[in-house]
């Protein structure tokens, strides 16, 4: 039976922007290693298959208008953690996919294995500023410099053969020349020659995450489909898959009834505070059966669910009790284990290096 992969959001303090009035701890915490540590070890332990991290140059909407980057959150809980997937959110448009290549690498080295990235492009104009770079301005020039970048972090992490390193030190051979290749990629935007400097990352690849819509199907290991009912989330991942997707994720906002106030009761609570920007995602607001039930039916469709959580110290709690053990116990899910790589718990295989041949 395939696996039905478990992901869960951990950026801020949860969907609503009002979420930090529920959260476990003060406000000023939020910016601080243990929260990011607390976590991502509380999914880890819950049995999630991976954690992302959303990103961007500028500040976040909402109350909260802070964050560490995702790259660096990533890396710094990969040594605290041994089985959950890492996949920091990284914007493609603007960025250097030369420094990406090589930050995802040292993600991979990190954890053993388990990293992974979303590949986002960037609209907002402002991140232009930021970068010092000229406004990508239309939607198939992002388009574009999205296929770029994919295609040259991928090509980089290959510019390495597996066995490339040597450490010979007998005979003061540390490096194969013959097996570091040149990418030689020329784009509209910027051009590389590589290779790389790191080698070859664990997984060979780092598992490429994207949004239906954002990348070509083709490109991603895992493509993100999102839908406002069960229908028209199901449509989306046919799609997908007829565009050549090779695991497709739901993306679900949650909201779970708690012991002292219902669903409803919390979403009434938090609009009085500023309503949430709708997020186009199936909100599943419900008490934790009822949400287990409709997962089970997506699973019948889909490879994996995504969840986004209203407030994360308040769902996360009630995902790992109720809903992932309702999940596990219908064999539909599986808990990694150490030792295990995020391409292996996703039901991917090791791909082989594109230039090896060429040696």
């Amino acid at each position: 039976m395939t696996v039905f992969a478990v992901g869960i959001e951990l950026d801020g303090e949860g969907t609503h922007p009002a979420a930090w009035r529920r959260s476990s701890h003060r406000p000023d915490q939020l910016l601080t290693g243990k929260t990011v540590r607390d976590r991502v070890a509380a999914a880890e332990n819950a049995g999630f298959t991976f954690a992302t991290f959303d990103d961007s140059i500028l500040p976040p909407s909402g109350d909260v208008v802070g964050r560490i980057d995702a790259v660096s959150r990533a890396s710094y809980v990969a040594a605290t953690t041994s089985t959950i997937g890492l996949v920091p959110v990284v914007g493609t448009t603007y960025a250097e996919p030369f420094h990406t290549s090589s930050q995802l690498a040292t993600l991979d080295y990190s954890s053993r294995g388990r990293g992974g990235w979303l590949a986002v492009p960037v609209e907002d104009e402002a991140a232009a500023k930021a970068w010092g770079r000229a406004p990508v301005t239309t939607e198939s020039a992002r388009q574009q410099e999205q296929r770029d970048s994919v295609t040259v972090v991928t090509d980089l992490w290959d510019s390495w053969e597996d066995d490339a390193v040597v450490r010979d030190y007998l005979s003061g051979r540390f490096l194969e020349r013959d097996r570091l290749h040149y990418v030689n990629f020329e784009g509209d935007t910027f051009s590389v020659k590589g290779p790389a400097i790191v080698p070859r990352p664990p997984q060979g690849q780092l598992v490429v995450f994207g949004r239906y819509g954002e990348i070509d199907p083709r490109q991603a290991d895992v493509v993100l489909v999102s839908g406002d009912s069960v229908e028209a989330v199901t449509q989306s991942a046919a799609k997908a898959r007829d565009e050549g997707a090779s695991l497709v994720v739901v993306e679900v906002d949650v909201a779970f009834d708690t012991p002292n106030l219902s669903a409803a009761q919390r979403l009434i609570e938090l609009n009085s505070h500023g309503k949430a920007v709708d997020s186009g995602r199936l909100l599943l607001a419900a008490d934790p059966g009822e949400a287990a039930v409709v997962l089970r039916e997506l699973a019948g469709h889909l490879d994996g669910v995504h969840v986004h959580a209203l407030v994360i110290d308040e769902d996360l709690p009630v995902l790992a009790k109720f809903v992932l053990p309702a999940l596990s116990k219908a064999g539909l899910t599986r808990r990694p284990v150490p030792g295990s790589t995020l391409r292996g718990n996703l039901g991917l295989q090791r791909p082989a290096n594109r230039f090896a041949h060429s040696s």
